[in-house]
């Protein structure tokens, strides 16, 4: 295997994990208005995701790094082309750190719905941006010669990227409502089971639909394979989660969202970003790769760091893996 090959492969893990963490981050943040009935219950859910959601945020950065320094072709036509949708997710991310430390530091019930409003909708809309993102990536856009993207706002706006956007967010809720049941206690841990079978129904037709669509489009043998585990997978979920195994559907609704981002990457590669335009001028992990030095250089620091990284995140959700429910909110809190 060649370097380039192997950093489109380590790329693709980095955005694999960061979905499969800030998946259920940013489900937690959408079902703060869907699923809690006060302000206790929100801030439940709130504190599930509360020592571990900028530790998951290190994985974007990671996977944003790495693509600058294994394919700097890749990131600038990337950055450029799509400078509106990443620039909001930029700002919603921004915001939604801001929310998580704001929203405490005054009991008034106006500063602390506002921010949970904050918390709600910059949750909401980079779950459906990133969707937008990759089906686009995927579907391939308006590249020319140059390795310039010359396509418009509008264009990026397609029905299949529209429809990844809402299996990104519906997926993403879906495997946040699971994290709920998994970590909460009492009534709201039984709501969020109930949620979680609707919003996994409705994952299930619009992924079904998404996934199929990609396959018909650009995939192959090991897509399709991806395709099949993360349908199972999802099934899997729902099953466990009607059973109350809310251990087992956690790690399944994660396999779903693994398998369903790999299967993006595998009908991908060898591209890494198609031309519309003419396939001659699709970027490649060949040509919008670094140099062969500065790869190498870059994959002795990963075999260094990246163990060491996996460490310390995982012994963060050892420590905080206990449940959580209303009665351990203060009773201030409960208006």
């Amino acid at each position: 295997m060649h370097l380039h090959d192997l950093w489109f492969v380590l790329i693709a893990v980095l955005w694999i994990g960061y979905f499969f963490l800030e998946g259920f981050d940013f489900g937690i943040g959408i079902l703060t208005r869907t699923l809690a009935r006060d302000t206790a219950e929100r801030r439940v859910l709130i504190n599930t995701i509360g020592p571990v959601w900028d530790g998951n945020e290190v994985w974007l950065l990671t996977a944003g790094g790495a693509t600058f320094a294994a394919f700097p072709d890749w990131y600038a036509t990337l950055f450029s082309g799509f400078f509106v949708p990443l620039l909001l997710i930029l700002v919603c991310l921004i915001v939604r750190g801001v929310s998580f430390e704001y929203r405490h530091q005054r009991s008034g019930e106006r500063w602390q719905r506002n921010w949970e409003l904050a918390i709600f909708w910059t949750s909401l809309l980079p779950a459906f941006l990133w969707g937008v993102a990759f089906g686009n990536i995927v579907h391939g856009v308006d590249i020319d010669a140059d390795k310039n993207y010359v396509g418009t706002l509008g264009d990026l706006l397609n029905p299949y990227a529209l429809l990844g956007g809402l299996t990104t967010l519906v997926l993403f809720t879906f495997h946040g409502a699971v994290f709920a049941s998994l970590k909460t206690s009492g009534e709201i841990r039984t709501r969020a089971r109930a949620q979680a079978t609707v919003l996994g129904l409705a994952t299930a037709v619009l992924a079904l639909v998404f996934l199929v669509w990609t396959q018909a489009h650009s995939g192959n043998g090991w897509s399709l394979a991806a395709l099949v585990v993360a349908v199972l997978a999802l099934v899997g979920a729902l099953g466990a989660n009607r059973l109350a195994r809310e251990g087992w559907a956690f790690a399944l609704s994660g396999l779903t969202i693994v398998a369903a981002v790999g299967m993006l990457f595998l009908s991908l590669f060898p591209d890494v970003m198609p031309s519309t335009l003419d396939p001659a001028w699709s970027l490649t992990v060949t040509n919008a790769s670094s140099s062969p030095y500065t790869l190498k250089v870059m994959t002795v620091v990963a075999l260094v760091f990246t163990p060491l990284v996996l460490l310390y995140q995982g012994w963060t959700y050892w420590v905080f893996r206990r449940r959580i429910g209303v009665q351990h909110i203060p009773a201030a809190a409960h208006h």
